[in-house]
């Protein structure tokens, strides 16, 4: 069984960085963080009491009810992933792409990571056969499968898996022994709320799923790291956590005072964050269907965004043409692509597809303003894509696929 293989995809140090979503902050999350800063006391390893009760009414809106001691809080999601895992047995199941920064983690563990296809429909989440399949190869080489992990709501293919798939891959992780960790990021930032079904993993196995949310998905700041985990409410599930906690001391994983103030003001979700959600992620799925459709033209092909800032798009039917201008895998493709618009493509080789396959996540951040005020414009307006900086980037943005036709 061939693991995830780190030679010839570039060190991760050396990935394009991601680009932020450049939206204002808040005025009220500003205005939280500025009362915080002078309090001399700091917040403790896993959060504190306000913290962690604001997740728990988070998570409770969500049909997820919790308590405060199921769940920790960590300054971003990479060290708290790094402790889940560490706190979890066993080899790392991932669905194939995924998160460019989920297979780093088990690395800097020494825990093997499988990559399981995705059914065509979307993505975040192995399709349940393949997954069987992977499982029972990796054991019949000597490996150990303990722990999977998925996004219901994805990123990068930006689409939502539907709650039958969820339930089936689920169902054949459980019965294979598997743990779960569900990464529901994402799940604020629906394109059309009404529209989509999404359903935690959590709500069908509650006993076996963990779930992790990074706040800067949909209600903090990129710049601003903090993220949350809910534990089962099982015995193993304390156990877990207890273990994630001491992971988290040992590496000084701790929230900010000021951002914990902010964080809990977030979670809490007053007015003026749902706006602003709502209004965010209705102007990513606008400049996102229109970056879809710029790419559908060209020839390439792309599932269809439905939640987050991305579009990951596969330019395999333009190996030609791509071929003609020296690109010949996705590394080549990220340099191309990265050149020519300005912005940071990052190859699908850094999200676990194979460095032959000529895929690439797009950004939609980078096409909504180059100042506060072009993006505080692109925010507001009730037609988004009619403003000339906006329309003049996805121009650019479409120039450069036809010119791969």
């Amino acid at each position: 069984m061939q693991r995830t293989d780190p030679e010839g995809r570039g060190p991760v140090r050396y990935g394009p960085p991601a680009p932020e979503p450049g939206l204002p902050v808040l005025p009220e999350l500003a205005e939280a963080t500025a009362a915080a800063a002078a309090r001399p006391v700091g917040e403790p390893p896993g959060g504190g009491p306000e913290l962690r009760e604001a997740a728990c009414g988070y998570w409770s809106r969500r049909g997820l009810r919790s308590r405060s001691d199921e769940v920790v809080a960590a300054s971003g999601p990479q060290p708290l992933l790094f402790a889940l895992i560490a706190a979890h047995r066993g080899d790392v199941m991932l669905p194939r792409p995924c998160p460019a920064w989920w297979t780093p983690q088990a690395r800097l563990l020494g825990r093997p990571a499988y990559h399981v296809p995705t059914p065509a429909e979307c993505g975040g989440v192995p399709d349940p056969y393949a997954l069987l399949e992977t499982v029972r190869r990796v054991r019949a080489e000597g490996g150990d499968p303990g722990l999977l992990l998925l996004s219901v709501a994805d990123d990068p293919t930006a689409t939502v898996a539907p709650p039958e798939l969820v339930r089936e891959a689920c169902e054949a992780a459980v019965a294979e022994g598997l743990l779960i960790i569900s990464d529901e990021t994402w799940r604020d930032t629906l394109h059309r709320p009404h529209e989509t079904v999404l359903v935690s993993p959590a709500e069908m196995c509650p006993g076996e799923v963990t779930v992790l949310s990074d706040l800067a998905g949909g209600l903090m700041p990129a710049s601003w790291p903090v993220a949350v985990a809910r534990f089962p409410p099982t015995e193993q599930g304390a156990a877990r956590r207890a273990r994630t906690l001491d992971i988290l001391t040992a590496l000084g994983a701790v929230v900010a005072e000021p951002v914990a103030a902010a964080a809990a003001l977030a979670l809490d979700e007053p007015g003026p964050v749902v706006t602003r959600s709502e209004q965010a992620a209705g102007l990513y799925g606008a400049v996102t269907t229109a970056m879809h459709h710029a790419v559908l033209v060209s020839g390439a092909v792309a599932r269809p965004p439905q939640a987050g800032r991305h579009l990951y798009a596969d330019l395999g039917p333009l190996r030609a043409p791509l071929a003609r201008l020296g690109v010949t895998d996705s590394m080549e493709l990220e340099e191309y692509l990265s050149d020519r618009l300005g912005s940071p493509a990052p190859g699908g080789h850094r999200f676990g597809d194979e460095l032959g396959e000529l895929r690439v996540r797009l950004a939609a951040g980078p096409l909504l303003g180059a100042d506060p005020e072009q993006r505080h414009a692109s925010l507001t307006s009730p037609a988004p894509l009619e403003l000339p900086h906006v329309s003049r980037a996805l121009s650019i943005l479409g120039t450069a696929f036809d010119e791969l036709r």
